[in-house]
């Protein structure tokens, strides 16, 4: 399973979808690309605990987190 965690000002929501399964993969990267277009930062977790921004979405990822744009004030 692959997980897409998406941090808001709730905490963060998470997706799991199995890379095998089309339809949830089609699902996922609809999620990818309709939160990046909204701003968000998409990173993966690389398994060595780093995290490293990514602009397209990856199938093969285990984890992607999405950080949303900071707004100053």
């Amino acid at each position: 399973m692959a997980t897409q965690i998406v941090m808001d000002h709730t905490g963060d929501r998470r997706h799991q979808f199995d890379p095998k399964n089309t339809n949830e993969l089609a699902e996922a990267e609809k999620r990818f690309k309709e939160l990046t277009g909204l701003g968000f930062t998409a990173a993966e977790r690389t398994t060595t605990g780093e995290t490293l921004k990514v602009k397209s979405f990856d199938p093969t990822a285990r984890e992607t987190v999405f950080f949303p744009r900071l707004v100053g004030g």
